[in-house]
């Protein structure tokens, strides 16, 4: 192995250069872009509505409404907004620990974002007990129908 110019970043024989660890992880998870769009507008609700749940701007309420609004192919946008708020609500309850959400602008996921996006998928995919197992797996017991109730309300809005 060599190393390029600066010295810091090792290179292979084939003069191509390595991902660090951090760069490596982050090339591997999903963005934004991975999603149809009903997984990116749930996304970028699921940020509104938990940016305003931590700092309790009204603004962040308003920006998720308008961004439902502005959707294409949402029928219903309150109504989704809404299940979105529900299923944050349910999660925020039911959790040890908060959920870390980014910014709405954001193009990569948190690992409790690319989580809820499974579980949308399994929903979305209809696969009776799959849910069930997926969404225990991620809140336990406790919180466990609740948020099946609720994923499943969001996945068929």
């Amino acid at each position: 192995m060599m190393h390029d110019s600066c010295g810091f970043v090792p290179v292979t024989e084939a003069g191509q250069a390595r991902l660090c660890p951090l760069q490596a992880a982050l090339a591997t998870r999903p963005n934004v872009e991975s999603y149809d769009d009903f997984g990116r507008v749930t996304l970028s609700l699921l940020r509104f509505i938990a940016a305003a749940y931590a700092t309790g701007a009204s603004d962040c309420w308003e920006a998720a409404y308008r961004f439902a609004d502005e959707a294409p192919g949402i029928a219903d946008s309150p109504l989704l907004v809404a299940r979105v708020a529900a299923l944050v609500r349910i999660l925020r309850r039911g959790r040890p620990c908060q959920l870390c959400f980014m910014p709405p602008s954001c193009r990569r996921l948190s690992q409790d974002e690319t989580e809820l996006m499974r579980l949308l998928a399994v929903a979305r995919g209809n696969q009776p007990g799959e849910l069930e197992s997926a969404v225990c797996q991620f809140v336990g017991n406790e919180n466990g129908i609740a948020t099946t109730r609720a994923v499943n309300a969001l996945a068929f809005c």
